[in-house]
C-alpha cells in the first residue's frame, strides 16, 4: 500500500503546543494551518501559521471543541492531516473517528486505542485483566453519590476523585472526609463536563508520598513498539505537573526496564500507534502501580527529546505516513539529564488563582546548547480567562542533573514578565531548593516546603527603595538633544533650571509605599545604562535589569522582577475611604453557580458563588457568619477581576 500524501497539516489546538508542532512541520517542508477562536484571532500560533481559519466563539466549547468546524477547516485549507496537540480533543475517540471518516489522517492512535485507554475507568479494568498492579479504587459505571460514598468508605480516606476522560488536573479533587464528598464530587463533575464534555468520575486511594513516574512509548503501524525512557513528574500543585525531568533520579536500570516493558505491553495490548505515555505511581519500596495512559503527546515531551536527541513530533508525522520506527529498543539513547518547568499566568500567593491581562513585558531567556524555550505568547499579547493559563515551558539539559538544574536557574533569572501575575519566582524557589537539588522528590514536595516556596511578603530594604527611585527617575521620558548628547538637557537625572535640586518620589511596590528624596549628591550611586541600573556600594558594583513600561518600572532585585509605580498619597487616602465592601471576583471568569440569595443567613466557610476561569472552578466562600445583604452577579455572567459579587453583612 502506498504511503498517504501529507503535505499540509492542521493543528487543532492553540498556544505553545500549536507553535511547537508547526515548528517541526515547517522543518519537514509541510504547510501549516492554524485554527483560532475569536479571542485568539491575533494569537501567536495564529500569526505563525501559513494558513489560518477562524472558528468563531470565545470559549473552547464554541471553538476548539467543535469537531465539525475543525474538519471543515481542514478541508477548506487543503490539509490532509490533523494534529490534536494535547488537551481539548486530543483524547476524544469521536474526534479521531470523525477525522478518519472524513478521509483525513489523525496524528494520534486509532480511535479504538483511545476508547480503551482514554477512559481512566476502562483503562484500569483492562490493566486489571492484564495483571498490572493497580491502586485500590472504584471505576464503575454507576455515578451516583451513594455509590461513591460506599466506595470511599471501602477504600478509606483520603481519596482522589478524577475525571475518567480528563487530565491536567481538571475535574480532580482530593477528599479527606465524607462530609466534603458531595460538594467535591459535584464540582469535579462540572469541571469535567466543561473541559472534556464528559462528567463521569472514578475514585482511588490517595497514596501518601508517592512519586509520579511515566514512560514515553512509541509505536508504528507495523507492530513495532518501544519505550523512550522515563520522566519524573512528581512536583505538582492541584494535581497538575509543575516540574518534569528525565531520566527519573535514582531509578535503577532494572526498574527502568521493568516499567518500560510493562508500558510497551500495555500499548501493544490495545493496538497502539504513535506517541503515548503510560503513567505510574512509584512508592519508596520500588513498587509501581498503573495510574493511566495518555493517548497523545505530553506537555513534558521536550525532556525526553533532550536526553534522546529525537524529535517526537517528527516521529508522529513519519508514523502517520506509514514509516517504521527508525530504531530498536537497544538503540534508544539516554544522554545526560533534562529538567522542564511550566510557566503559568497565575498567582501562587493567592492559591494559584489564574491571572489574566496583557503581557506588557515579556522577555525570554536566551536559547542555545542545553537551553530551550517552548512558548505560545509574545510581548503585547492578551491572556484571556477562556483557556489554560500555561504561557510556555523552559527546558534545560546538562551532562548531569546538577548542570541541568543550574542552567535552568540561569534561564529563570534571565526571563522577564510583567503585566500580570506568574509563577516564575515560585519556579525559581523550587529549582533552587536544597531538597530539589538532592532529588528528594514526591507529590507532596510543594505542600511540605510551602513556607519556603511561598514565603510571606517581606519588608523591602532601603537599598531596594533607593535603587527603585533612581531607576524610576532616570527612566522617565524626557526631551533629548540629538545634536548634542553631552548637553545637560540630554541627561535623565532630574536636573532642571529654576527647579529644586531635590525631587521627592512617592513609590509603591508589592503593597508597600515609600516616599524618597533624590538629589545631586546621591545621583552618582546608581546610573541607568540601557535597560540596566548600575549600582555601587562599598566598592561593589552590580547591575539590575530596569525596564520602563508606561508610568511604571520593572526592577530586578534579589532575583525577582518587581513592579514599581508612583502614587498620589492624597488620592490613595481618599480611595481607601470610599472602598466598596463585599466579596469580589479574584480573577476574570464566568459565574457558574450562585448558591445564596439576598436575606439568607450563612455560616463561615459556606459556598456563596462558584466562578470558572481557565477551565478550573473556584469557590467564593463566606469569610465569617452573616447575612447576604446583596447579590451583584448571576449564573452565566462574565465578571472582571475585582468586581463585587456578594455583599455579606456580619452577624
Amino acid at each position: 500500500m502506498s504511503a498517504p500524501v501529507l503535505t499540509t497539516l492542521l493543528v487543532a489546538n492553540r498556544g505553545e503546543i500549536a507553535c511547537r508542532v508547526m515548528r517541526t512541520a515547517k522543518a519537514l517542508g509541510l504547510t501549516t494551518v492554524a485554527v483560532h477562536s475569536a479571542t485568539d484571532r491575533d494569537a501567536r500560533h495564529s500569526r505563525e501559521a501559513d494558513i489560518r481559519v477562524d472558528l468563531g466563539g470565545s470559549k473552547a466549547a464554541d471553538s476548539y471543541l467543535q469537531i465539525d468546524k475543525l474538519i471543515a477547516a481542514a478541508k477548506a485549507s487543503g490539509a490532509q492531516a490533523i494534529h490534536p496537540g494535547y488537551g481539548f480533543l486530543s483524547e476524544n475517540a469521536g474526534f479521531a473517528r470523525a477525522i478518519e471518516n472524513a478521509g483525513l489522517i489523525f496524528l494520534g492512535p486509532p480511535a479504538s486505542a483511545i476508547d480503551a485507554m482514554g477512559s481512566k475507568s476502562a483503562a484500569k479494568a483492562l490493566m486489571e485483566t492484564a495483571g498490572v498492579p493497580l491502586v485500590p479504587g472504584y471505576h464503575g459505571e454507576a455515578q451516583d453519590l451513594e455509590t461513591f460514598r460506599d466506595a470511599c468508605e471501602r477504600i478509606g480516606y483520603p481519596v482522589l476523585l478524577k475525571a475518567t476522560a480528563g487530565g491536567g488536573g481538571k475535574g480532580m479533587k482530593v477528599v479527606d472526609d465524607v462530609s466534603k464528598l458531595a460538594e467535591a464530587l459535584a464540582s469535579a463533575q462540572r469541571e469535567a463536563q466543561s473541559s472534556f464534555g464528559d462528567s463521569r468520575m472514578l475514585v482511588e486511594k490517595y497514596l501518601l508520598k508517592p512519586r509520579h513516574v511515566e514512560i514515553q512509548v512509541f509505536a508504528d503501524q507495523h507492530g513495532n513498539c518501544l519505550y523512550l525512557n522515563e520522566r519524573d513528574c512528581s512536583i505538582q500543585r492541584r494535581h497538575q505537573k509543575v516540574v518534569e525531568e528525565a531520566p527519573a533520579p535514582g531509578l535503577s536500570p532494572e526498574l527502568r526496564r521493568a516499567m518500560g516493558e510493562a508500558a510497551v505491553r500495555s500499548a501493544q495490548a490495545i493496538g497502539y500507534v504513535g506517541a503515548g505515555t503510560v503513567e505510574f505511581l512509584l512508592d519508596a519500596r520500588g513498587e509501581f502501580f498503573f495510574m493511566e495512559m495518555n493517548t497523545r503527546l505530553q506537555v513534558e515531551h521536550p525532556v525526553t527529546e533532550a536526553i534522546t536527541g529525537l524529535d517526537l513530533v517528527a516521529w508522529q508525522i513519519r508514523v502517520a505516513r506509514g514509516e517504521a520506527l527508525p530504531m530498536t529498543q537497544d538503540q534508544v539513547p539516554l544522554v545526560g539529564h533534562a529538567i522542564e518547568v511550566r510557566l503559568y499566568a497565575e498567582d501562587p500567593g493567592n492559591d494559584f488563582l489564574p491571572a489574566t491581562g496583557r503581557l506588557e513585558l515579556y522577555r525570554e531567556s536566551a536559547q542555545g546548547p542545553g537551553r530551550r524555550v517552548d512558548s505560545g505568547v509574545e510581548e503585547g499579547d492578551e491572556i484571556s480567562p477562556f483557556y489554560d493559563p500555561m504561557l510556555g515551558k523552559l527546558i534545560a539539559w546538562g551532562e548531569d542533573r546538577e548542570q541541568a538544574r543550574l542552567r535552568l536557574l540561569s534561564m529563570l533569572d534571565e526571563f522577564a514578565i510583567g503585566g500580570l501575575k506568574t509563577n516564575i519566582n515560585f519556579l525559581r524557589r523550587i529549582i533552587g531548593h536544597p531538597a530539589f537539588a538532592a532529588a528528594e522528590l514526591d507529590t507532596g514536595f510543594i505542600p511540605r516546603y510551602q513556607e519556603q516556596l511561598l514565603p510571606a511578603p517581606s519588608e523591602l530594604s532601603d537599598g531596594f527603595w533607593q535603587a527603585a527611585a533612581q531607576a524610576f527617575a532616570q527612566s522617565q521620558p524626557h526631551a533629548t538633544r540629538a545634536d548634542d548628547p553631552s548637553s545637560p538637557w540630554a541627561a535623565p537625572n532630574g536636573l532642571r533650571a529654576g527647579l529644586p535640586r531635590e525631587i521627592t518620589l512617592h513609590l509603591s511596590c508589592e503593597g508597600q509605599d515609600q516616599a524618597l528624596t533624590l538629589g545631586d549628591n546621591n545621583a552618582h550611586s546608581a546610573r541607568l545604562k540601557g535597560e540596566y541600573l548600575l549600582t555601587e556600594q562599598a566598592g561593589v558594583r552590580r547591575q539590575h535589569r530596569a525596564i520602563r513600561r508606561g508610568d511604571h518600572v520593572y526592577l530586578q532585585w534579589d532575583g525577582e522582577l518587581r513592579r514599581i509605580e508612583s502614587y498620589d498619597p492624597i488620592s490613595a487616602v481618599e480611595a481607601s475611604h470610599s472602598h466598596h465592601g463585599g466579596l469580589t471576583a479574584p480573577m476574570n471568569g464566568s459565574i457558574v453557580r450562585v448558591l445564596v440569595e439576598a436575606g439568607q443567613s450563612v455560616e463561615a466557610g459556606a459556598q456563596l458563588v462558584v466562578l470558572e476561569a481557565m477551565k478550573m472552578e473556584h469557590s467564593i466562600r463566606a469569610p465569617h457568619a452573616g447575612v447576604i445583604k446583596a447579590l451583584y452577579c448571576q449564573e452565566g455572567e462574565m465578571v472582571s477581576e475585582g468586581s463585587a459579587l456578594v455583599e455579606l453583612e456580619e452577624a
